[in-house]
């Protein structure tokens, strides 16, 4: 990671860029990719595009998703207490003591999620946080004392929290899923440039909106596109730190490498293809079964259009959807590796069907 690379990380990660509001950053994720491409396109949702030959008749994408969890203002208290829904899976067991962002069109309007103090609570039926009764405090008296400040119902929130490094080997912070993956996706753009690699098909980079609410933008891009072959990258579950069961989980671990996912929506010739790849390179690599979807936009992609060979490369991630989501710097590099590997040796044309 040079210098420019870990300056367009930290303000990519840094920058707000909820579901339904990921422009902002769409736009730093742009300008950066922007040199190492041929052409760029958006669709009307806000999903990104870079591409290498785009009058190639064949056509990759590798992707990622560029949107965040976050919260809405959803009702306002005449006391000028703010009660609130989630946008995507936001975890209601963080939120107290949390600082936020809510975004108006008058800026940014700062705020904290409180919680009554422990001398007060009762300790033998103590309440948990949970979405009726977690709050906002924006130091405001009354209802129209927070419209004033332009605060309104469908104002979304985010959590202040930026990026920063622990022990200088692990990317600590919020948004990391996914927004280092499309990080990531720009980096191997990046590095086809720079080692003036002649790709013989054309490459679509997707940066897709939407996904932390039903993979939606990854579904309207592909119709678009119509891709040949697609991987995706997106995180998964660190399942070594504490409170997880690898029974359930998995057995993943930050450090040890990008993690591959078997399942029905993932195909198993370019899966093989991939494994391959890492293998001959020496890229080490973890496993995952998902024994229904994904839950990523692996399902869109394979399922769109009349099929679309897909696989998955995740990052392994601790502490998924909350503010210190933490990803091994080692882990970033080789799912760049590994996904730039595979496009330098994939055919043009090539046909990944089972039956032929």
């Amino acid at each position: 990671m040079n210098k420019q690379s870990e300056a367009f990380l930290t303000k990519y990660l840094n920058n707000a860029s909820p579901t339904g509001f990921e422009s902002s950053g769409q736009q730093i994720w742009l300008d950066y990719i922007k040199p190492y491409t041929d052409s760029h396109f958006t669709d009307k949702y806000g999903t990104a595009v870079g591409v290498i030959n785009p009058d190639a008749p064949y056509k990759v994408v590798i992707e990622a998703h560029a949107d965040e969890i976050a919260w809405f203002v959803n009702y306002i208290g005449d006391d000028g207490y703010i009660y609130v829904i989630r946008n995507g899976g936001s975890d209601h067991q963080i939120a107290p003591s949390k600082k936020v962002n809510i975004h108006t069109d008058k800026g940014v309007v700062k705020g904290v999620f409180g919680w009554p103090a422990i001398h007060v609570r009762d300790r033998a039926n103590e309440k948990s946080p949970s979405l009726k009764n977690i709050f906002i405090d924006v130091g405001a008296e009354s209802k129209d004392e927070v419209l004033k400040m332009g605060i309104h119902v469908g104002s979304v929130i985010t959590f202040e929290d930026e990026v920063f490094k622990l022990n200088d080997k692990y990317w600590c912070g919020r948004a990391l899923d996914n927004r280092i993956g499309g990080y990531m996706i720009a980096e191997v753009a990046r590095k086809l440039k720079e080692n003036k690699v002649e790709l013989p098909f054309g490459l679509y980079i997707v940066n897709a909106v939407q996904e932390e609410i039903g993979l939606r933008g990854a579904e309207m891009i592909a119709a678009r596109i119509k891709p040949d072959v697609a991987v995706i990258t997106d995180v998964c579950h660190d399942t070594y730190s504490p409170m997880y069961d690898k029974k359930v989980s998995g057995d993943q671990k930050a450090g040890k490498g990008p993690v591959l996912t078997y399942g029905p929506a993932v195909h198993n010739n370019l899966l093989n293809m991939i494994i391959g790849v890492a293998e001959a390179n020496k890229i080490d690599f973890q496993r995952a079964a998902a024994s229904r979807s994904t839950g990523t936009d692996t399902d869109a992609f394979a399922y769109s259009n009349e099929g679309v060979p897909s696989a998955l490369i995740s990052l392994p991630l601790k502490y998924m959807h909350t503010t210190v989501e933490t990803a091994h710097e080692s882990d970033i590099a080789n799912v760049i590796d590994l996904m730039y590997e595979f496009l330098i040796q994939l055919p043009n044309k090539h046909d990944f069907s089972y039956l032929k």
